[in-house]
């Protein structure tokens, strides 16, 4: 099942892309073997002063046909990380080919594209920077990875 982070704002060298970078290799390696991944980033841009309707517009282009969606939002539902891999489980094994996380940008996903989304993944109650939730995301695609397969990377 192919991985798809659609995200609005482009990523600069430094910390936190070294961190996503890692995270996601990481990922990729170790659910290679589990059928999850390879990861894909997508990022967008709104120019033009648009709003979330125009970042919302540049997202829905960025979903690859058929994902399910899950939207990264505040008011989503909160999950253990062994819940989160038990998700990433049943859609791949329910057949889903692509699964899509769509974070917002600093004013958060408009409301009808979040409406449309399968579901909502929240870190918590705090509202957190849109660049940080990317490695956030990062780090719990592998955590689920290496529950999946059994590796001492999570414990309990």
């Amino acid at each position: 099942m192919r991985v798809t982070l659609c995200v609005v704002g482009r990523l600069r060298a430094g910390p936190e892309r070294d961190l996503i970078d890692d995270y996601l290799t990481r990922f990729d390696r170790t659910g290679r073997a589990l059928g999850l991944g390879p990861v894909d980033v997508r990022e967008v841009e709104d120019r033009k002063g648009g709003g979330m309707a125009a970042e919302a517009a540049l997202l829905e282009k960025a979903l690859p046909s058929g994902a399910a969606v899950i939207a990264l939002d505040e008011r989503g539902k909160v999950k253990t990380s062994p819940d989160f891999s038990q998700d990433l489980a049943k859609w791949r094994d329910d057949g889903r080919s692509d699964l899509a996380f769509i974070i917002g940008g600093a004013d958060g996903i408009d409301p009808a594209l979040r409406a449309r989304c399968d579901g909502a993944l929240s870190f918590g109650k705090m509202v957190w920077p849109h660049m940080l939730v990317r490695v956030m995301l990062a780090e719990q695609l592998y955590r689920a990875a290496s529950i999946l397969a059994g590796a001492p990377y999570h414990r309990v």
